[in-house]
Order: structure tokens, then C-alpha cells, then sequence
């Protein structure tokens, strides 16, 4: 094993052959570093010792160093089981050499291990965030896993514009401007830009829309907008809007309303009873906005709040955030763990990987007390840039806050407790139903949307143990351009070729030798392979659909099922048609019917969404995307010059060349696009 320094201070230990490309990365202070940290593997994928499980670790252990860093565990497959950090990486990998006290988990992990691998820090704090963005990567079968990872969104006032516009802003913040957040859903963010509107007269329309506009809009007749498109505010009086709506945002919200009253009362007692009006209108705007933000303690200024409730193998995490002194919305998080684990230990694992990836408030506030409280304080410090500190409120009105966000960890548990034993038991139905040889843990529904063949989309929702699986969902845009418009079939065949070949590529044939037990299942990742495939259509479909499964040669792998809808389309009178049955009913309240109902509907719901979206997209289609060479900084600089891309089409050559950032070549460019004639 050889061990050599890495730029960021870390040291790694290496036996890897020359053409081992696995990366890993390990972030420290400075730019994250890509390391490579693996054992030689033969061609069968095992150790060379030939050891597995404690015998294995016991001889890793031999060579560590008493150093923090990281190590992860492999099966014999090389999947990932298990990430984890430590103060000193001999000491805690050897306790899993011992074989004595451990959990029926822990028991099972080691003795799937075949392999490890392990990379020193200089800290334990660095261990700790390693770990986490290692664990949301990799995503190990024995640690604890969240699963509901979408960015949060954040309101965006602009910044690079006369005229600032208000957003709903997701993802990197690359635009100029301010941004406010985060807010626990897209609903949160777009009632409080409604209100903002309302209190404050801000745009929200885009900058090209802004720079065409002639006259106001709607939005300035219903009083959503004060119209500085048409200079229907001054550019002075704009900016005290943006000023005013900047202010509330941070948290200065009472300084507005006073203001707002200040400005009402003497509007009032100059009998301008239309100017105060306008002012008690946008007042109560400002109190519909923290009417819907629930419990707004005091003392909590800039704090993230997380309770936990465990119980019957689910664990329900429920966060609210606070900023600026407001309640900006509350989400639930089911992570994925072991049953045995404690609330507290799920809390901890939880609480790294959530901040992976999001921005740190300077307070956290906590319903349990969690090991290493010290270090996850220092690591999230660190990660931030200021000091973060971890608080388990035990009186006052931040442990009722607390008990408040309980009470909604536990009724969201309930709820979910509730959602998961029913669909069990209708996945339960569903085999009995049809006759499965084992309860499905994936269902894949298929259907096909288009308006006489024209922007066809074929959808694709998945359901399992737990409900929709919104993840899985696939969209296919229906490429071949030898299937005649409307033809259902051909629409069919493309989706089917091309959803399986890909899995087939990139999965392989599943091994259906051996059936996995539910309490199995849940202990696994989501698999890949769906178990039954339900095709919207009849007898024909179904053909179409099975000649593809056996041109692929996966019959055996899944079991398609159509549903042919009723006479005269009746929902209840549905016919279904299974592989070794003939075509049936069933009756009209049995559940699995409302349950194969419900995900025909989602899937018909989603592939209508999907061609929709993608009629929009062609209808609002901007003749200058097709030129080649004109992005968007030109695309906007041409509008902003011209108004519209029809005056575009109509300018001479001369006046194309004016606009700036339109060199001569890209002018003649743009030009000969409208003109057939230009270049002959």
C-alpha cells in the first residue's frame, strides 16, 4: 500500500492498478480534489486474498492509519454497501472485524463485504461532508438515504435590468440580482410573489416582453403592476417599490407596513381618497403574504427547525424554515433506514446529507439530541462561512415551535403509514388478480398523446410499494418519421424499442430465479427492471407490444397487461388482457380496478402534460432559433433593437450590421435566412 500527500492536505492509500479509473472526490477547504482509491481487483471482481467479510476487514485493518477520513464497503458485484467516516479510520473499521455485538444490519453488511476502500482527511470535519456528498452520490444500500433531494426555490428580484422583474428562481444562481429563500415548495414561492405583486406593483413579465410593450399590459389595468414598461411610474418611483419589496424580503417588514400607514392616513387627510386607497389595498396585500406563514415566533430570525417521529419502520422528518423573521413553508422527508436504527442516529445521517447541497441558516434547531453535535456544528460552519450553531430548545417559545413542527412530523407519519399499508395491499391485490407469480415492486403504465399525429409524446409513470414514483416518470418524443401520423401501434413499438433497449444496455436481463421478499425489497434500492408493464389498449396494443418483447428476447423478464377501455368508454367496464388468459372483467367496486384506474389516469394525465408542453414549445417557437450561430445574447439583442422577429426578417443588411454584437458575417447570416434570393 502506498501513501502519497494530496494537494488539499489529505493522504492517500493506494494499491490500484494502472487502468483503475474509479474517482472519487474529497472536499476540503480548497477546490475538491479527484482521487483514485481502489484495490486490485482480478477478473472475477474479488479481492486477490480471496477473503471476504471480517477475515477481509481484519487485513485491512493491519495497514490503516489512525488518521479521520473515509471508507466505503463493496460487495462481490461492486456495489456500494456502505460509507462512513471516522477520528481514526483503524479504530472504527477494526470494530467491524471483531464479529461480536453487532446489529442483524450491521452483521449482514460485513458479511457482504468483499472489498473496501478508504481515503485519509485532514479533519474529521472534512470527513463528515465527504461522507455526506459520498453517500448522496453513491446512494449505499445500508445507510441511511434521502430520498427527496430537489432544490429548494427562492424568489429572484433582478438585478441587471432599469426595471427589476420578480421570479421564481430555481437552480444556480448565475443572473444578477437578489435572492431570498430558501421557500419549502413552488406553491410557497408563487402565493408570495402573487402578494408581493399586489403590495408592491412589481413586473414579473421577461425583459423581452418588457422591451416590446406599447401600452400596459392586464396586469397594470388590475393593479398587479405599476407599468414601468410604459413609463407609467417613473424610474425614481419604481426603484422606491423595489426598495420597499427588498426591505419586507429582509426582514424589515414592519418598517414597510408603518410606512405604508404613514402613507395612507396622510393620503387620508389630504381627501386623496384614492391615493389611500391604492396604499389600505397594498397594506392588505402585505397581511394576506404573513397570513399564510402560520407561526412566526419572535427570537427566530435566520433558523432551519427539523423533529423527527419514528415509529413502525418509518421515519418522518419535518423542516421548517425561517428567515428574515418569517415562516417560509415547512416540507416532510421519509429517508430510507434501517428500522432498528434510533430516531436520533437517523436524524444525524439525515441532517449532513441535507445540507450537501443547500445553503446553511446560522441556526438549527433540533427535537432530539444527536451524537457528535460538536462536529456536525464545526462541519456545517466551515461548509457556510459563519458560525452555525445547533440548538435542542428545551422551554420557552422556541421548544413550542419545536412541538409544533412534532405535531406535523407525526400527523405526515400517519398519513404515510396510512398511503404505504394500502398500497401494499393493493399490490397484493393486484397479483392475486392476475395471477403473478409474486407481488410487482415496479408497474410501469404507457400511453401515447398527439392531435392527428402531430408533437406525439409517449408518457411513461411508474408506481410501487409507495405510490407514484414521479422520479421514474420518461417522457419519448415520437422521432420515427416512417409511422403515419395517428398510428397508435407504431407510436407503441418506438416506445416499447426504446425504453427496453436501453434498459437492456444499460441493466442487463434481470434474474427472476430467485423472488425477493418485501421486507427484502424495502431494504433495497428501486429497481431498475419493472416488474409488469400495463399498456393503455386492447388486443392490439397487446400484440404489438409482445412482438417487441420478443424481438428483444425478454419475455420471461416482464408481464405486459392492456387495458381496453369499456363500451362506450365507460370507466368500470374496462377488459384487461394477461399472458395465459383470455380477455376479462372485473367488478365494478373492486379495489384493484380503482387502482389500475388511478395509474391509467396518471399516466393519461402525464402524456397529455408532455404533448402539450411540447405543442407550446413548437406554437411560441422564435424564427430566429433556427438560424445557426444566433443564441441567446444575440437573439435578445436583435429583439431588443427590433421589437419583434418579423421586423428582423424585414431589415437590411445595413441596419442588421448596426445592432450591437452583430459582427458583418452574422448579419449576412440572419439576412440570407429571410431572403431565398440573397445569396444567388
Amino acid at each position: 500500500m502506498n501513501a502519497r500527500k494530496l494537494p488539499d492536505g489529505g493522504v492517500l492509500y493506494d494499491e490500484t492498478d494502472e487502468n483503475d479509473d474509479d474517482i472519487i472526490e474529497v472536499e476540503g477547504d480548497a477546490a475538491a480534489s479527484p482521487i483514485s482509491a481502489a484495490i486490485d481487483w482480478n477478473e472475477g471482481g474479488v479481492n486477490e486474498t480471496g477473503l471476504v467479510g471480517a477475515d477481509l476487514i481484519a487485513e485491512f485493518v493491519k495497514r490503516l492509519p489512525n488518521s479521520p477520513g473515509v471508507y466505503r464497503m463493496f460487495n462481490e458485484a461492486g456495489d456500494v454497501l456502505y460509507v462512513g467516516k471516522a477520528r481514526s479510520l483503524k479504530k472504527r473499521v477494526s470494530n467491524y472485524a471483531v464479529g461480536r455485538v453487532h446489529s442483524n444490519r450491521i452483521a449482514q453488511m460485513v458479511r457482504q463485504t468483499a472489498n473496501m476502500e478508504f481515503v485519509t482527511t485532514r479533519t474529521e470535519t472534512e470527513a463528515l461532508l465527504l461522507e455526506a456528498n459520498l453517500i448522496k452520490r453513491l446512494r449505499p444500500r445500508f445507510n441511511v438515504l434521502l430520498r427527496d433531494d430537489k432544490s429548494f426555490p427562492y424568489i429572484l428580484i433582478t438585478g441587471d435590468h432599469r426595471a427589476p422583474a420578480i421570479f421564481k428562481h430555481r437552480g444556480a444562481r448565475a443572473r444578477k440580482g437578489d435572492y431570498f429563500g430558501p421557500f419549502a415548495s413552488a406553491g410557497a414561492v408563487g402565493r408570495t410573489i402573487n402578494s408581493l405583486q399586489r403590495a408592491f406593483l412589481i413586473r414579473t413579465c421577461t425583459d423581452s416582453v418588457f422591451e416590446t410593450r406599447t401600452r400596459p399590459c392586464l396586469l397594470y389595468q388590475i393593479k398587479r403592476c405599476s407599468g414601468p414598461c410604459t413609463h407609467e411610474v417613473s424610474d425614481e418611483g419604481y426603484a422606491e417599490l423595489v426598495r420597499e419589496a427588498k426591505d419586507f424580503l429582509s426582514g424589515k417588514s414592519q418598517k414597510v407596513k408603518e410606512h405604508m400607514a404613514e402613507a395612507m392616513n396622510a393620503a387620508a387627510e389630504d381627501l386623496d381618497f384614492e391615493r389611500a386607497a391604492i396604499y389600505r389595498d397594498r397594506l392588505a396585500a402585505l397581511s394576506h403574504v404573513q397570513s399564510h406563514q402560520g407561526i412566526n415566533p419572535a427570537g427566530v430570525e435566520e433558523a432551519d427547525v427539523f423533529a423527527i417521529y419514528h415509529e413502525g419502520g418509518i421515519s418522518c422528518i419535518q423542516v421548517f424554515f425561517f428567515r428574515t423573521g418569517q415562516n417560509w413553508g415547512n416540507r416532510a422527508y421519509f429517508p430510507k433506514a434501517d428500522p432498528q436504527l434510533s430516531a436520533a442516529e437517523v436524524l444525524s445521517a439525515f441532517l449532513a446529507q441535507f445540507y450537501d447541497d443547500k445553503p446553511v441558516p446560522r441556526q438549527i434547531m433540533l427535537s432530539e439530541t444527536v451524537e457528535e453535535l460538536e462536529l456536525l456544528a464545526a462541519a456545517l460552519s466551515e461548509k457556510a462561512g459563519h458560525k452555525v450553531s445547533i440548538l435542542i430548545p428545551q422551554r420557552g417559545e422556541k421548544r413550542d415551535l419545536v412541538e409544533h413542527v412534532i405535531a406535523n412530523a407525526r400527523e405526515a407519519h400517519g398519513r404515510k403509514l396510512a398511503e404505504t399499508a394500502s398500497q401494499s395491499r393493493l399490490l397484493e391485490g393486484f397479483k392475486e388478480t392476475f395471477g403473478l407469480p409474486y407481488v410487482p415492486q415496479r408497474v410501469e403504465i404507457y400511453d401515447n398523446s398527439h392531435i392527428m399525429g402531430t408533437n406525439a409524446v409517449g408518457g411513461m409513470v411508474v408506481a410501487g410499494p409507495e405510490g407514484f414514483v414521479k422520479s421514474q416518470y420518461r417522457k419519448f418524443n415520437i422521432k420515427s418519421t416512417e409511422i403515419t401520423p395517428g398510428d397508435d401501434f407504431g407510436m407503441m413499438r418506438e416506445v416499447m424499442t426504446r425504453r427496453f433497449s436501453r434498459l437492456l444496455k444499460e441493466e442487463g436481463i434481470p434474474d427472476r430465479s430467485t423472488q425477493i421478499s418485501a421486507a427484502d425489497a424495502a431494504d433495497m434500492p428501486f429497481p431498475a427492471w419493472p416488474d409488469v408493464i400495463l399498456i393503455d389498449g386492447g388486443q392490439g396494443q397487446m400484440t404489438a407490444v409482445r412482438a417487441i418483447l420478443e424481438e428483444l428476447g425478454i419475455t420471461d423478464s416482464v408481464i405486459a397487461i392492456g387495458v381496453a377501455k369499456g363500451v362506450d368508454r365507460e370507466a368500470g367496464r374496462e377488459r384487461f388482457f394477461a399472458p395465459g388468459k383470455g380477455s376479462f372483467t372485473l367488478p365494478p367496486r373492486d379495489p384493484v380496478l380503482y387502482f389500475i384506474q388511478r395509474m391509467r389516469d396518471e399516466a393519461h394525465r402525464f402524456a397529455i402534460g408532455s404533448h402539450r408542453a411540447r405543442r407550446k414549445k413548437e406554437m411560441v417557437k422564435n424564427p430566429l432559433d433556427e438560424i445557426g450561430g444566433i443564441g441567446p445574447s444575440r437573439k435578445r439583442a436583435l429583439l431588443q433593437h427590433f421589437g419583434t422577429a418579423k421586423a428582423v426578417s424585414r431589415a437590411a443588411l445595413s441596419d442588421l450590421m448596426a445592432v450591437e454584437g452583430i459582427s458583418e458575417t452574422v448579419a449576412k447570416q440572419v439576412y440570407n435566412h429571410f431572403h431565398d434570393d440573397a445569396a444567388k
